[in-house]
């Protein structure tokens, strides 16, 4: 066909070009539409939850991306410079790797969200400590997912990715030892999760330090001490140190020693152990386990006790002793007996 200004000019590309463009929006628009949306509703009588996560992640794909990519397939009648295909073929492939990444995500945040986030408490509350682990796999899912669809985008522009990669493999080896101290606290978070030495809300001791842990992160752990502040400890130390957990405590074993003075009466000191085992009997939540006169100490007849606390709870184990005291002390005074303390007596012998 010839037009003014423009000569002979052949339509026929033209004309295929657009009905293309035409035919394959009109294409994925009903499969946005319809398709996925009869879809969607026949998800929603199924027991099974993965077909929602494929549907949600398929309804995810912009608008755009589908006409990007019926605009890319309707060009293919004409030819361009070599720098503009190009350009044009790793925009399109982009946006497609794109899509594709973002829909491979849904599933490991369904997957991570599935089997990593637990309810262990049974309190309708999600475990803090598994929903770290579970963000840590999904960030690193998708810095990986984007590493290859880089370098599939790279490699359908016509760009020699081997050197590349090895190029990144020297790198990475260059960068996993300089930040070995990072990568190591990294893999200390997993191995806190899946061995669970301790959770949120835990009371522990480390060396000389304790208190309650707020946060265990993907570098460090947050501990909040007794004193208030806050304790920052990297996880791989937690990991290669003993690590005492007073929240897994069933109950306490308190060991306790008390001396009464020389001059009591046998009797008395007989009647000792007795009067401790009916004073801890008489106590709710106390547990005796033994009493024994032991030694004959500098000063004293020392005495020792080991009972059970039948709580974790550092209070009730010192209301309990507290009571314990208070009992004994009255029971002491009642018999005559006294407590002793510190003592030194002098002999002064005359000599005539």
């Amino acid at each position: 066909m010839t037009f003014p200004l423009v000569g002979e000019l052949n339509l026929s590309p033209y004309i295929a070009a657009l009905a293309i463009f035409i035919g394959l929006s009109v294409f994925f628009k009903i499969i946005q539409v319809v398709v996925i949306g009869r879809l969607h509703a026949l998800s929603q009588k199924t027991k099974t939850d993965v077909d929602d996560v494929l549907i949600d992640a398929v309804k995810g794909i912009r608008a755009w991306v589908y006409t990007l990519v019926a605009f890319y397939v309707s060009l293919q009648f004409f030819s361009f410079p070599e720098i503009a295909d190009r350009i044009l073929t790793g925009f399109v492939y982009f946006a497609v790797a794109w899509q594709v990444i973002e829909i491979a995500l849904c599933f490991v945040e369904y997957g991570a969200g599935r089997f990593l986030e637990k309810d262990e408490d049974n309190d309708g509350v999600i475990d803090p400590n598994t929903a770290t682990a579970s963000h840590m796999l999904t960030l690193i899912a998708r810095i990986v997912l984007w590493a290859l669809g880089g370098l599939f985008v790279l490699s359908n522009m016509g760009i020699e990715v081997t050197s590349l990669i090895a190029g990144l493999g020297i790198g990475g080896v260059a960068v996993a030892f300089a930040l070995q101290g990072i990568l190591s606290d990294l893999f200390a978070s997993f191995s806190l999760y899946f061995d669970k030495p301790f959770r949120i809300g835990d009371y522990i001791v480390i060396g000389d330090d304790s208190g309650t842990v707020e946060k265990i992160g993907i570098k460090s752990t947050r501990i909040r001490t007794l004193q208030g502040e806050e304790l920052v400890v990297s996880n791989a130390e937690l990991t290669s140190t003993r690590v005492q957990n007073f929240k897994k405590m069933q109950r306490r074993r308190i060991v306790t020693q008390f001396g009464i003075t020389y001059e009591t009466p046998h009797q008395r000191v007989r009647e000792t152990p007795g009067v401790v085992t009916r004073i801890l009997e008489s106590i709710d939540g106390a547990s005796l386990d033994r009493v024994h006169f032991t030694t004959f100490g500098d000063f004293a007849l020392m005495f020792e006790i080991v009972y059970y606390v039948e709580s974790s709870d550092y209070a009730v184990f010192m209301d309990l002793q507290q009571q314990f005291n208070l009992e004994l002390m009255d029971k002491f005074s009642e018999l005559g007996i006294e407590f002793a303390y510190p003592t030194q007596v002098q002999y002064v012998k005359r000599l005539d």
